[in-house]
């Protein structure tokens, strides 16, 4: 039994504590994450020293892409753990991972220092976080969906965005202060640890909070007896509709979040004034940590598949002028920044509801996961130094013109859930929902 029991805590408190456990994992991951974007041209020059900068860059895009490849790893053992032992065990494990992914980029030695060994050590972190970012986000979607009730999900699932902000914000806001005081040589030699050093600490902050998190009441009644439970033969075998469905609702996602969470605060970096780029994350992600609630009660009210409809829509258009027509001034990187990010506000909110619903307990996470991870991996992956070679060869048009192709590829999948019946939603759905048992 847990240490914390109903006489020291009431339900609404494990409730609270329970949701904030789960969707800060975002928050770390999107700091780590986005810090590499953001870092990634001064990564470049320390790991893959070269004469010509973009070919630097093309290598640490690479390693970043190739930590975006085993995200599916990650989606197959951390979302079958889940599925088998419960959330909390994959999201311990998740978050562990990030943090020592985060800790080793902070202390690796450089390129200059130890040669090869330098982009190896480097490749094994992004290795440890692309293989957490796998299994985080269905284990704690998962988790969330259980104990949301049935019709606040995009509300709780917008709480998945506003950490994601949040982490942002922090990750830019630092990057810009350590830019302001120690002058960009002092961060080109050694100040760039400093975010991933950070990153590390956020991480084991939360390892204590996911320490106190109770399994879901969804997980023990419905799944944990399941001798099936966690079966990848079943849900490629049984749920293949609802896997192909996933992918496709999830492509949009996956290239834009690939491209405009590292691809675009990367040419900012390069194209404007040093530093520039940071202030404009943490304007854009001031905006959207005030409009993320509203977005998930507006998706909750409308039906979150007819709002992820018209939200594509309208992103596919502003998405590509702004990109287009991206220059080095804060108004024109802000437009560019924003016009993405709303469109992953509005994604990533509606997205756990919808999903989730497609599979019973026992195969949810791995059911998320395996989709979301793969599709991220081929096209996640691919974007940052896609983008950078198209981009330095002029043919910025016909990358964009694909990334929006990957957006409007969803809606089929989004008109067809809406004819399609889903599974039974799990009873009892509300914020009792969770046991104090661990």
């Amino acid at each position: 039994m847990s240490s914390t029991s109903p006489k020291t805590r009431t339900p609404r408190q494990a409730h609270r504590r329970a949701v904030t456990a789960t969707v800060v994992g975002n928050f770390v991951e999107s700091f780590d994450w986005l810090g590499y974007g953001l870092f990634a041209p001064l990564l470049a020059a320390r790991f893959f020293p070269s004469s010509n900068p973009v070919t630097s860059l093309l290598g640490a895009f690479t390693v970043l892409g190739i930590g975006v490849l085993v995200r599916p790893l990650g989606g197959i053992l951390l979302g079958r753990l889940a599925d088998r032992r419960g959330r909390r065990p994959a999201l311990m494990i998740a978050i562990a991972l990030m943090t020592a992914g985060s800790f080793l980029i902070g202390v690796t030695p450089t390129y200059d220092q130890i040669g090869i060994l330098a982009p190896l050590i480097l490749l094994l972190a992004r290795l440890a976080q692309g293989i957490s970012s796998g299994g985080e986000w269905p284990a704690a979607a998962a988790y969330l969906m259980e104990i949301a009730p049935k019709k606040r999900k995009s509300l709780y699932g917008s709480l998945f965005s506003v950490t994601t902000c949040a982490g942002a914000f922090t990750a830019s806001l630092l990057g810009g202060s350590l830019t302001g005081a120690l002058g960009a040589d002092a961060m080109a030699s050694w100040g760039w640890r400093i975010p991933f050093l950070v990153g590390g600490l956020f991480g084991v902050i939360l390892l204590v909070l996911r320490r106190q998190l109770a399994e879901t009441e969804v997980f023990q009644r419905e799944a944990s007896t399941r001798a099936s439970r966690g079966s990848l033969r079943e849900v490629l075998g049984t749920y293949r509709r609802q896997v192909l469905l996933s992918v496709l609702f999830i492509s949009g996602m996956a290239t834009v979040g690939g491209t405009w969470t590292s691809v675009i605060p990367a040419t900012g970096q390069r194209i404007a004034a040093p530093g520039l780029m940071f202030w404009v994350v943490v304007c854009a992600t001031s905006i959207l940590m005030v409009v993320n609630v509203p977005i998930g009660l507006l998706a909750d009210k409308v039906g979150p598949r007819r709002f992820l409809l018209g939200a594509s829509v309208l992103f596919a258009i502003t998405g590509s002028y702004t990109f287009l027509t991206i220059e080095g001034t804060f108004t024109s990187l802000l437009l560019t920044y924003l016009s993405g990010t709303v469109y992953l506000v509005c994604a990533t909110t509606t997205l756990p509801g919808i999903l989730s619903e497609l599979f019973p307990a026992e195969h949810r996470a791995l059911g998320l996961g395996l989709p979301n991870a793969v599709t991220s991996a081929v096209l996640g992956g691919i974007a940052p130094p896609l983008a950078t070679y198209l981009g330095d060869h002029d043919a910025s048009g016909w990358f964009v013109g694909g990334v929006m192709v990957s957006v409007l590829l969803s809606l089929p999948a989004i008109l067809l859930a809406l004819r399609t019946r889903p599974l039974p939603a799990p009873a009892a759905l509300n914020q009792d929902s969770l046991t104090l048992t661990k």
